[in-house]
């Protein structure tokens, strides 16, 4: 058994549906948490205007009746409230010939391979679809899985840890303060002065009409041991999460644990020393979690490099896809920086990948049938 789930709609049309199937019947679903769960996304400090139009509330249409899942396969929808500005532009019948049509490429987008791969001679086919307006339906269909996973009383988080040039290097403990400031700062920044340093860069960035990326760290706490495997390169915990991660809009590295930091260090330096004393025990946490592609049972670190949004209001050189002659970058609405709303992405894709994997391991077609087989595995003595 095990989880899977696809997302559809386009960045300025009528709404973005999705479907996730997989999850077992009887988990109860809070609407009211679900929306606070899709308010997290839209805030941020730098965030564009789109994010004052769209409400994005969830319509769920299946696989939920009385509050709990049954067990099919559940679809939701959420409607873009800017669509009724680009009924024209978006239409699904009607002739494109009397509209203007999107010619020239942005550098950084998916503008031109989109043009080139698809055939289109309208570019907005190819921007439409590849927009990160589509992350607030993996948002959305990350609240069924974060929700699963509490059933088992395991906890994701998230913070930013850099925007250009500015990082906070503090270590993240899963603390109640840690946790509220976090949740509190306008860039989900756990370092007061480091977050008033991303806000000046953020101001200076917008003032230039340029873009800044970033680098932003997901936390998962009380995973179970032996989630993941080592027997095929698919079925490893890190290859999923990195998949999933590297899917995201902008993100350019993935790394658990120490990372790329690991490559310049001796092997002492590294690897975790470990002891049993009712249970298995590590000194540190340089693996992030995962040993040989399978949870260890320590907290799960992973963190996302985003490179600057692609639109910028002081367009780049680029050339027309008709003429092919020289001419700067179309301009979409766009924001500033989505480092912050990336951090909350990556909770989502965190738990849809841990849900997979724990479901691959566990089984069971009903919430009642599963909590009895992981409490029995955590009391396993080996």
């Amino acid at each position: 058994m095990s989880l899977r789930y696809l997302t559809a709609g386009e960045s300025h049309g009528k709404a973005l549906i999705g479907i996730i199937e997989g999850l077992p019947a009887g988990m109860k679903i809070d609407q009211d948490q679900l929306t606070l769960h899709m308010q997290a996304r839209k805030v941020g400090y730098g965030r564009g205007s789109r994010q004052k139009i769209e409400t994005d509330s969830v319509e769920i249409i299946s696989g939920v009746r009385f509050g709990k899942t049954t067990g099919a396969p559940i679809s939701i929808m959420i409607e873009n409230k800017d669509y009724k500005n680009w009924k024209d532009i978006m239409s699904v019948f009607g002739d494109s010939q009397a509209l203007k049509e999107v010619q020239v490429p942005r550098p950084g987008h998916a503008d031109i391979v989109g043009g080139i791969k698809y055939g289109y001679s309208d570019l907005r086919d190819a921007l439409e679809r590849a927009s990160a307006r589509e992350t607030a339906m993996r948002v959305a269909l990350g609240y069924f899985a974060k929700t699963f996973l509490e059933q088992f009383d395991i906890s994701i988080f998230s913070r930013v840890i850099r925007i250009g040039e500015v990082e906070d290097k503090t270590t993240f403990k899963f603390e109640k303060e840690n946790i509220e400031r976090i949740q509190k700062s306008p860039v989900r920044c756990l370092d007061t002065k480091a977050e008033n340093q991303m806000i000046e860069a953020i101001d200076i960035a917008k003032k230039k009409q340029d873009s800044l990326g970033g680098e932003f760290e997901v936390v998962a706490f009380n995973l179970p041991i032996g989630l993941g495997s080592y027997g095929q390169w698919d079925k490893k915990i890190e290859a999923k999460i990195g998949a999933s991660f590297l899917s995201l809009n902008s993100v350019k590295a993935v790394e658990m644990g120490l990372g790329k930091e690991s490559a310049r260090l001796c092997g002492s330096q590294v690897h975790d020393e470990m002891s049993w004393e009712n249970g298995l025990k590590f000194s540190s946490n340089n693996c992030g979690g995962v040993l040989a592609g399978v949870s260890n049972g320590s907290p799960l670190v992973v963190r996302a490099s985003m490179k600057p949004i692609s639109t910028l209001m002081q367009p780049l050189q680029s050339f027309d896809w008709s003429s092919k002659e020289p001419k700067m970058a179309h301009v979409e609405r766009a924001d500033y920086c989505a480092v912050p709303a990336g951090s909350i992405i990556g909770e989502s894709l965190m738990a849809l990948s841990l849900v997979d994997v724990f479901l691959e391991k566990f089984g069971g077609d009903s919430i009642a049938e599963i909590l009895p087989r992981v409490k029995a595995w955590r009391e396993q003595k080996f």
